[in-house]
């Protein structure tokens, strides 16, 4: 039974669209970074449920070597398990032309590749620099590309990084650019370590902009660790972004980078897009029943204000 949602009516802002499309990362970019190792069949009931609630894309897995992310290594036995739903997207990261193969033998049709704005973290998660990482994407896109996939671009990093501090928006622009040229369909803004303010996240989107980067090929993908990943979402909408990144329940992080907590959780994401009456095709309830129980696969509450307020405090479990 899912929480009752009482509603207390929605008032719009001038400015904003009238719809959004959610990323729901939560069983990729989510659980990569959780200590336990789910069962693949509560993977596959965790996206069932996704896409029960409404989720239109959804990043389902990544095909990383199993040695650097062992929470993803049954890629291909859990895209075996999803029962496709017609109009639902499934992506799935592809580091590499291995990657690639990997999800190509599973017909996956979308897929997303992952750079980095700031040498240090390239070194770090890809062991590469920069350039030698984009060198390496090119291939994949390309592929992709003519196989008629879409392919979406992550760029990581974009405001600050724990080892070189604030990121010039220069620096950020210069790499978006450079991945764009590459061929992907979507570039993802993220802000890792959720180090972003609304006024950054505007400067950052008028340069891309005035690069022949539009907020119409943008989503952003915020982590809440000062508390302000709802208000640099409203400042992107504010300049036409229509796709926003966020994880049932808050889960998620960076292995990578420790000072990275959770994502935007989705609940907290719906509550403030329902109420400024923002189409999203998300049901809340069923998301908030949704991340319940996979709190209770994970074995502690969710770390999303909505999901606790809606149930009670915790005093439910979603059943």
């Amino acid at each position: 039974m899912s929480p009752a949602v009482t509603r207390y009516g929605h008032t719009p802002l001038e400015g904003l669209p009238e719809r959004v499309t959610i990323c729901e990362v939560g069983p990729r970019d989510g659980l990569q970074n959780e200590s336990a190792v789910l069962p693949v069949q509560v993977k596959a009931e965790f996206i069932a449920r996704l896409a029960d609630a409404g989720h239109t894309v959804i990043e389902t897995t990544s095909f990383v070597h199993p040695k650097w992310v062992p929470q993803l290594a049954d890629a291909e036995e859990l895209l075996a398990a999803i029962t496709p739903r017609p109009g639902v997207r499934y992506q799935a990261l592809v580091p590499n032309e291995r990657g690639l193969d990997r999800a190509l033998d599973l017909r996956v049709r979308d897929i997303a590749v992952f750079g980095s704005a700031t040498e240090t973290f390239a070194q770090r998660n890809l062991n590469r620099t920069v350039a030698s990482s984009l060198e390496m994407f090119a291939p994949v896109v390309a592929r992709a590309r003519e196989a008629g996939i879409a392919v979406r671009g992550y760029l990581s990093m974009c405001f600050g990084d724990p080892w070189e501090g604030e990121v010039p928006v220069a620096q950020v622009v210069h790499v978006a650019v450079r991945m764009m040229a590459l061929g992907c369909t979507e570039l993802s803004l993220g802000d890792t370590i959720g180090v972003a303010t609304p006024g950054r996240v505007v400067a950052l989107l008028d340069a891309l902009a005035d690069a022949g980067i539009g907020t119409g090929r943008i989503a952003v993908h915020f982590h809440d660790t000062y508390g302000q990943a709802l208000a640099n979402t409203l400042a992107a909408l504010r300049r036409g972004v229509t796709t926003v990144d966020a994880s049932a329940g808050g889960l998620g992080g960076c292995p990578y980078a420790r000072s990275a907590t959770g994502n935007l959780a989705t609940e907290d994401l719906l509550w403030q897009l329902e109420g400024l009456g923002i189409a999203t095709g998300v049901d809340l309830a069923a998301m908030v029943e949704t991340s319940l129980w996979m709190a209770r696969q994970l074995g502690r509450p969710s770390p999303s204000r909505t999901v606790t307020a809606l149930a009670g405090g915790g005093s439910r479990d979603g059943n």
